[in-house]
């Protein structure tokens, strides 16, 4: 059976990090069977990042690639219907979402008004986590977010780039159903896990305070969220 090896659990959704959960969701809303393992700790992963899927001794990691094997492997339906443009559409989505990501972690590890309660929520959720260990990991992705360059924007102009993110999903993400019609693809999984990450976050960052002033990105999230906890 398919293992997929992603960070942890956090306030109520699979995984804390949007690329784990999305392929969680994708796996769940395309019916392959899979272990869920929870990995803190990344340096053993391949790349040195999470998510990876050891799928009949494969070692497979990226969230892309890893739906993109499994599509191939499992001969699943799930974007099967997709018109071109629909797949250009979820290309240009699939890629702002690695913009969103950064500042999603930013707000978390790197602005300290939101940064103590993240920690004390995930060491409360997950005590095995020492605060000292959490230090380093704060300490590491500033070091990312540096090189990436997101670490030398101010606070201001740093959510102006994840709201600007938002905007757009606003206009895409339908008010029922999902993101190309009446079933979900692979992109309604990339959209919720990226939304989940910030909607069920009980911390008042201003990406939430958007998410949660647009009762359709909010509708959309709790509909996939409802078939993927299940």
């Amino acid at each position: 059976m398919l293992t997929l090896y992603s960070y942890p659990e956090l306030f109520g959704v699979a995984d804390n990090n949007g690329y784990g959960l999305k392929v969680y969701a994708f796996l769940k809303l395309a019916g392959v069977p899979f272990v869920h393992e929870h990995v803190f700790d990344a340096s053993t992963a391949p790349r040195g990042q999470l998510p990876y899927i050891v799928d009949d001794g494969e070692i497979i990691g990226d969230s892309e690639t890893i739906i993109a094997h499994a599509i191939a492997k499992y001969h699943l339906t799930i974007d099967a219907a997709l018109s071109p443009a629909q797949r250009r559409t979820h290309h240009l989505v699939t890629r702002m979402l690695d913009d969103l990501y950064w500042v999603m972690s930013y707000s978390r590890w790197k602005d300290e008004r939101y940064y103590p309660a993240f920690r004390d929520g995930f060491i409360a959720q997950h005590p095995q986590i020492d605060a000292d260990g959490f230090e380093k990991a704060k300490a590491y992705n500033a070091q990312r977010y540096h090189f990436q360059g997101i670490g030398r924007y101010r606070p201001e102009q740093a959510y102006a780039r994840g709201l600007s993110d938002l905007q757009v999903l606003t206009e895409i993400v339908p008010a029922h159903d999902f993101v190309d019609g009446e079933r979900p693809t692979s992109c309604d999984a990339g959209i919720y896990g990226f939304i989940a990450n910030i909607y069920y976050l009980p911390i008042p960052t201003p990406l939430k305070a958007f998410v949660e002033a647009h009762e359709n990105l909010i509708a959309h999230c709790e509909r996939i969220h409802a078939m993927v906890s299940s």
